[in-house]
């Protein structure tokens, strides 16, 4: 057990606030679920950092494991720590965790970007790859790429972990929290019933409109995947609609997706231009594009 605990990563911690979570009473089966959108969310981060690979499943969680403490006294608290089963190789991972640093920062990323609050990857990451570096520490890369595919694969847990605000309204808000080398580091955004309202309802518009930008995910079993747009200067999620789902369509996105992966384009290579539908929350916040049209070249009106 001491070679095991010297691996720590981090301990992540959910907490619920508000009605009756106040009075230390919450639904029993709203935070159960709740509690698995949690540890699958982390799972599913902790993987893609130590194997740069996205799995469907927790369980099938390689290189790590996730342990639970006792709820703490008092409140509603779940504390969770990401225990390293198979060493990294970091030498200054017990001094500073630079590998705990990197799962946090990518899970922020993912809970920020799933509530609707935009968080720059490469700004969040960059100071840490840059830090660690000159300190002889290779990091594992992660790209923007697959940090989409991840929000997509996260998108169930996101939505379990407001169970117990939306569903019977037992907690009115739910906070998570990381801890690394005893320094505590909130998460961007914390879950309430606006959150919840931006991840359910979808509004879609009445108009087509026209845009250009370049593929940076894409899952070919749903059509869905991420693309960033000039138009608002940041990755988006999209899905081709049913009439645009033909082999020449889906080419051009593929390829779109390979040069964006390997930052390989020039001028206009990997560069696509396509027709779509916004689709809204309830407030008004873009969430994804409905893409009916799509090419390599600008497509006429």
């Amino acid at each position: 057990m001491s070679n095991a605990m010297r691996s720590d990563l981090l301990q992540f911690t959910l907490s619920f606030t508000g009605e009756l979570a106040d009075e230390h009473r919450i639904d029993l089966y709203d935070v159960s679920q709740a509690i698995i959108g949690f540890q699958r969310s982390i799972a599913l981060t902790t993987h893609l950092v130590l194997n740069q690979k996205i799995i469907t499943q927790a369980p099938a969680l390689k290189g790590a494991e996730i342990l639970a403490f006792p709820p703490t006294d008092g409140s509603w608290k779940i504390n969770s720590v990401v225990v390293l089963t198979a060493m990294y190789g970091l030498g200054t991972l017990e001094n500073n965790s630079p590998l705990g640093h990197l799962v946090y920062s990518l899970y922020d990323y993912v809970v920020s970007e799933s509530l609707g609050v935009r968080v720059d990857l490469n700004k969040s990451l960059g100071q840490l790859y840059e830090e660690t570096q000159k300190n002889n520490v290779k990091l594992p890369l992660i790209k923007q790429h697959q940090a989409d595919s991840l929000i997509e694969k996260c998108n169930t847990a996101m939505h379990e972990i407001h169970r117990p605000i939306y569903m019977t309204g037992t907690a009115g808000k739910a906070e998570i929290t990381a801890t690394i080398n005893r320094e505590r580091l909130p998460l961007e955004t914390s879950f309430s019933m606006q959150t919840w309202e931006y991840i359910h309802e979808t509004r879609t518009s009445d108009e087509e409109e026209a845009f250009v930008g370049r593929v940076s995910s894409y899952n070919s079993n749903t059509f869905k995947g991420r693309i960033y747009v000039e138009k608002f200067g940041r990755p988006v999620s999209f899905e081709l609609s049913k009439n645009s789902r033909g082999q020449k369509i889906v080419q051009i996105v593929t390829s779109s997706l390979q040069s964006n992966a390997l930052r390989a384009y020039k001028e206009d290579e990997g560069r696509v231009y396509f027709k779509g539908y916004q689709r809204t929350s309830r407030s008004g916040q873009l969430k994804s594009l409905l893409i009916t049209d799509l090419s390599d070249k600008p497509i006429g009106n």
